[in-house]
């Protein structure tokens, strides 16, 4: 695993020692997928280092200059375009243009397939020739190899190797290659971003922020229908869920729009939270639910949990404390034509489960006669939501009508602890005051860096948590 790049973190069971030692490497992805969700309380987590290099060998030396930039421009921080220009001398074959074609086909796994650059150029001494340029990685000493002379000797084409003067530009370099170029040597860099709509939003470190604005450019030069790049120059607010961000590139404009799971979204990016990596998280709660539940979103932000749900026909309370959030939500659910589904409150999330949670759950669950309503409460606060579980005690008066009835929660927070889902599980069991081994799942969300994972524990309320049983002498007249 480690010579690949990656990390694994595994449950250490005698028999996972024993199987996975006698077994050859690509066969231990397959021992995971066996033994994950069928030991409980069993998690994996693989990860790819963010960033990491290989051992520098001499196939990479002589295709070096194919894949990097005038070596000028390191340290530069305003973009200069041309001054990216090199030449380099690549090997090509003189071929007939009518046999090209064949030539291509036959020779795909030595002819150049650098992405932006030609394979084939015209031949300044012969209009009825082309020069078919060959990948120096795999020509290193400018000579074919017995198999590809056996190719051109059928094909009737020279086998003589020439040399081309090939002129790189601006244009024909990866992001990655730029910025690996200008940024001083041995640093990090980073080319990744999430997308939101026309924006790309970077989290830069400190010894990339003298680069930002060109960073920000060679982003939405290299990348079509990305107009505006911004970088968070603080934490996101706990509060509110949103974060300062300077502009390094394009236009300032952060009203932008979105579509997830086949659902659009508007939004304002500066002012609510929201995050692309989450949608399959958003699609797998909406996967669990059935058409007549009911769904209670504590922190709804603009309504990814919330709209997918009513357009699955559940009864939808939605709740956000940031007003932007909130009115974006009621935006949102007009847009996509849900807001006589939803009940949106502008509330903070205890007094939204002490009032209107509360207030429905109390009315509709001693309905309850046959389990044909589900209730599921989301609290997608990773830090802070655990914190509100300490609600649930005591949080109804009276008598389950049946277990099967007890709402659903599903709680997200965060971990940097070495066992992340036994962590999450402690912490909630504090906040409710009771034990949930064996009625709880844990579902590791995503790693958030490299050493903090963002989980999901979901879990049906105990009844002996969730209901506080009326005293036997209680509403009687004192003597």
């Amino acid at each position: 695993l480690w010579r690949f790049g990656y990390s694994a973190r595994l449950l250490k069971t005698n028999h996972f020692r024993t199987a996975a030692s006698n077994t050859s490497f690509p066969a231990v992805w397959m021992l995971l997928a066996q033994y994950s969700g069928k030991i409980p309380g069993f998690f994996v987590v693989v990860k790819k280092n963010r960033f990491f290099t290989m051992p520098e060998t001499v196939e990479d030396k002589a295709n070096l200059e194919l894949y990097s930039p005038h070596p000028e421009v390191r340290g530069m921080t305003l973009l200069d375009r041309e001054a990216f220009k090199r030449t380099v001398v690549v090997p090509v074959l003189k071929v007939k243009k009518e046999i090209v074609n064949t030539l291509l086909k036959s020779l795909k796994h030595t002819v150049l397939q650098r992405p932006g650059l030609k394979r084939v150029v015209e031949d300044p001494e012969d209009e009825d020739s082309r020069l078919v340029i060959l990948d120096p990685h795999k020509i290193p000493e400018f000579s074919l190899g017995e198999s590809e002379q056996e190719v051109l000797k059928r094909l009737n084409v020279h086998p003589e190797v020439s040399k081309y003067n090939l002129e790189l530009t601006y244009e024909n370099f990866k992001s990655e290659e730029i910025l690996r170029a200008v940024l001083p040597e041995g640093q990090d860099v980073t080319s990744g971003f999430s997308r939101v709509g026309h924006i790309a939003h970077l989290n830069l470190r400190d010894h990339q922020l003298p680069y930002r604005h060109l960073i920000g450019q060679v982003i939405i030069d290299k990348n079509p229908g990305i107009t505006c790049v911004v970088n968070k120059t603080n934490i996101i607010d706990s509060t509110y869920r949103n974060f300062q961000m300077e502009v390094l590139a394009g236009e300032s404009k952060l009203v932008t729009k979105v579509k997830e799971n086949n659902i659009a979204y508007e939004l304002d990016f500066s002012k609510v939270y929201w995050n692309p990596r989450l949608s399959t998280e958003h699609g797998r709660i909406v996967e669990l639910l059935k058409p007549g539940d009911v769904l209670f979103d504590v922190f709804a932000g603009i309504g990814p949990f919330a709209i997918p749900a009513a357009k699955k026909k559940c009864r939808v309370f939605a709740n956000d404390l940031n007003p932007e959030s909130y009115n974006w939500l009621l935006h949102n659910c007009k847009l996509n034509k849900v807001d006589n589904k939803i009940k949106a409150f502008n509330m903070d999330g205890r007094d939204f489960l002490l009032g209107p949670v509360r207030e429905e759950l109390s009315k509709e669950l001693p309905l309850l006669k046959e389990q044909k309503t589900s209730f599921h409460i989301v609290m997608n606060l990773p830090a802070l939501a655990i914190e509100f579980l300490d609600v649930f005690r005591h949080f109804l008066v009276g008598e389950p009508c049946s277990t099967a009835g007890l709402p659903t929660v599903h709680c997200y927070g965060f971990s940097k602890h070495d066992d992340p889902a036994k962590d999450i599980q402690e912490r909630a069991e504090a906040s409710l005051g009771t034990s949930l081994d064996g009625r709880c799942s844990t579902y590791l969300v995503r790693n958030v860096a490299p050493s903090k994972e963002m989980l999901c524990i979901s879990f049906q309320i105990p009844a002996d948590v969730l209901y506080k049983r009326p005293c036997p002498d209680e509403g009687k007249e004192p003597a």
